[in-house]
Parts: C-alpha cells; structure tokens; sequence
C-alpha cells in the first residue's frame, strides 16, 4: 500500500474516517530524523495491508499539527476509529512500531 499525502482537505476522509486504522507521521523536510524514518514507514506501507501509513507535512499542514498538540517531530499518531489510540514521539524502529500497532 502507498503511503497517503493526508492535507487537512482529506484528513476527515482519510483519517478520521477510514475503516482501516491508520499510522500518521507528522513531519518535515528539514528534519534529520524525519528523513530516517521514512524509509521505515515506506517498508511498513509495503509489508502490512491492515493499517493504513500516511504523513502530514507539518509546515503545509500546520493547522492539524496544532488541532493534535504536536510540538517536536517526527510525531507518529496511531488513529483507530476516528481517535488517536497512541503517540509516539521521535524517531521508532519499524519492530517497535509494528509491536505498538500490534502487527
């Protein structure tokens, strides 16, 4: 599965509405540590079907950023049912992810 684009046009869609639970990366391009963990999330997108992986870039999207409280990145917000179930705060393996997850 791809990795979502999610801007605040979709993130009702997307997010909040989805039937599958759904990893969130809030991120940005000048961040050393965001930058590594993309390639743990693009391996996650690649290997589990059951959640959805999608990234919010936070200096385009700083309107969500603020609506979820996020004040250091990368920020990983795990959605189930339309709520946040979990945060993780800074970069996270893809082991320690999938255990959070639950995968």
């Amino acid at each position: 599965m791809n990795i979502l684009r999610i801007t605040k046009d979709n993130f009702e869609a997307e997010v909040l509405n989805s039937d599958k639970p759904v990893l969130v990366d809030f991120w940005a391009g000048w961040c050393g540590p965001c930058m590594m963990q993309g390639p743990v999330l693009d391996e996650m997108a690649a290997e589990y079907d059951s959640v959805k992986i999608g990234k919010i870039n936070v200096d385009e999207e700083q309107e969500l950023a603020i609506k979820f409280g996020v004040m250091s990145i990368p920020t990983l917000m795990f959605f189930k049912d339309g709520k946040v179930a979990d945060t993780m705060v800074g970069l996270r393996s893809k082991e320690e992810l999938a255990a959070s997850l639950g995968l």
